[in-house]
């Protein structure tokens, strides 16, 4: 993918989600659509969902940066005695992190929380203006999305959005005790 699809994509697809979640009231915007990964007691809304994607597109950005230094881009989570955690160890951790973050902005209006994502979009875009071709290209060993390079994994983030919001659409309210 170069840079030109992945500008497109970036912004295709981020206008097709601040439009389709500006349309929506508050009330469907806010309300529990997806048991939390971390703990099931709490719920994720549309809103929870979208800021979540800001904090993974900030990491990648950072996860970038490593990568083009010379570091490396992904580096194993492991153990305090130096084994790799287990993948679900390592999920365990994920979720966590995410549920921090999805309840430090929880509640905040639409307005603030796509200013968050913007700040990081600028940042995206900025890097994708900064970085070359063949830096585009190059592979980051041991990540999981796309095809593995950083265009392509920097392209990912449209379709993370798209993703997340067809799960808090689809998803299954918690059940209430009344």
């Amino acid at each position: 993918m170069d840079r030109i699809e992945i500008e497109i994509t970036l912004n295709r697809d981020r206008a097709w989600l601040l439009e389709t979640l500006s349309a929506m009231s508050d009330e469907e915007l806010y309300a529990p659509r997806t048991p939390s990964e971390h703990d099931p007691s709490k719920t994720w809304s549309f809103a929870d969902h979208f800021i979540h994607t800001t904090l993974i597109e900030q990491n990648w950005n950072a996860m970038f940066r490593r990568h083009i230094s010379g570091d490396p881009g992904m580096a194993p989570r492991v153990n305090s005695d130096g084994t790799p955690q287990s993948r679900e160890d390592m999920m365990a951790w994920l979720h966590g992190w995410t549920e921090a973050w999805a309840s430090e902005h929880r509640g905040k209006p639409l307005g603030e929380l796509v200013r968050a994502g913007l700040a990081v979009r600028a940042d995206t875009l900025a890097l994708l203006a900064e970085l070359a071709d063949e830096q585009l290209l190059s592979v980051i060993p041991g990540t999981p999305w796309a095809d593995h390079t950083v265009g392509g994994i920097m392209a990912a983030n449209a379709s993370h959005g798209r993703m997340h919001f067809k799960w808090a659409k689809e998803g299954t309210l918690m059940p209430t005790t009344a």
